[in-house]
C-alpha cells in the first residue's frame, strides 16, 4: 500500500497557544474542540500537527518531539523566521517557544537540520531528506570545527545546552596558532545564541564582540557571512 500519512499527535498546557504560534509560522487551524478533551490540527502545506491539552502541563518537563523532512530546510526556516519577525519583531532564539538555525549535524551524517521548539516543549526536527540530498561536505577537520560539530549535537540535537557550553568554552580557553579564524568566528556566534538560550545576555553580547573582532581576509570575510548573519540576528534579539 501507498500514500498513508502519519500525523504526529503531541502534549500542550495550552491548545490556544499552540495556535497563535502555529499561526505565525503559516499554518492554518484544521480541527479544533474543546470538549470531551481539548485538541487542535494544524497544516501547513503537506506538513500535518496535532496537539492535545493536559492541564499543570510543564513544557519544560515535554518529551514531545518529531521529525520532518524536507528538500528545502533553509526556504523552510526563512518562511519560519518571517512569521516570527512579523510577529515577535525578531527571530526567537531563546526561551519557549524559539528556533535554531540550519546546521549541519554530525549525528545525522552531516545533513543539515534545525528545530523549532514550540509553547508545549515539542521539538519539531526538520531535516533534509536524505533521499534527495547530495553528498553532505567533508567534514571539518580543524579543532574548532570539531569543537563546534560535538556542541551542536548536544544542543541543537539533544537539549543539552550546558554540555555544549562546556564543549566550546573549553576549546576557547586553548587557542592555537593554527586556528581557522572562520571557525573561531563561528564558534563564538553559536557560543553567544547557547547564551541566550541560558537568559544570559551578557556572555551574548561578550561572544558577539568577539566575533566581530576577528580578523579575516576578504576570502575568509566570505566564508564567515553565514555566521555574522546569525550574529546580526543575535544582536538584533538582544535589544
Amino acid at each position: 500500500m501507498t500514500n498513508e500519512v502519519t500525523v504526529p499527535l503531541l502534549p500542550c498546557a495550552s491548545i490556544d497557544d499552540i495556535e497563535t504560534f502555529y499561526g505565525v509560522l503559516g499554518f492554518r487551524t484544521t480541527y479544533k474542540q474543546r470538549k470531551p478533551y481539548a485538541c487542535v490540527g494544524v497544516q501547513r502545506e503537506d506538513l500535518h500537527l496535532q496537539f492535545f491539552e493536559i492541564a499543570g502541563f510543564d513544557p519544560e518537563q515535554s518529551y514531545g518531539s518529531c521529525l520532518v523532512l524536507t528538500t528545502d530546510i533553509e526556504g523552510l526556516h526563512r518562511a519560519f523566521a518571517a512569521g516570527m519577525r512579523a510577529a515577535y519583531g525578531k527571530v526567537l532564539v531563546s526561551g519557549t517557544p524559539r528556533m535554531t538555525r540550519p546546521r549541519a549535524r554530525k549525528n545525522a551524517d552531516g545533513l543539515g537540520g534545525f528545530s523549532v521548539i514550540d509553547p508545549g516543549g515539542n521539538w519539531i526536527r526538520v531535516f533534509r531528506n536524505a533521499a534527495t540530498a547530495p553528498m553532505p561536505a567533508t567534514t571539518p577537520a580543524g579543532r574548532l570545527a570539531k569543537a563546534l560539530a560535538n556542541a551542536v549535537v548536544q544542543a541543537d540535537s539533544r537539549g543539552s545546552v550546558g554540555q555544549a557550553v562546556r564543549i566550546l568554552d573549553s576549546a576557547l580557553a586553548r587557542p592555537q596558532a593554527d586556528d581557522d579564524p572562520v571557525e573561531q568566528v563561528e564558534v563564538l556566534v553559536y557560543r553567544a545564541e547557547l547564551a541566550m538560550v541560558l537568559h544570559d545576555p551578557k556572555t551574548a553580547a561578550e561572544m558577539l564582540a568577539r566575533a566581530q573582532s576577528v580578523t579575516l581576509t576578504e576570502d575568509e570575510s566570505e566564508r564567515a557571512a553565514p555566521a555574522f548573519d546569525n550574529a546580526a540576528e543575535l544582536a538584533a534579539a538582544l535589544r
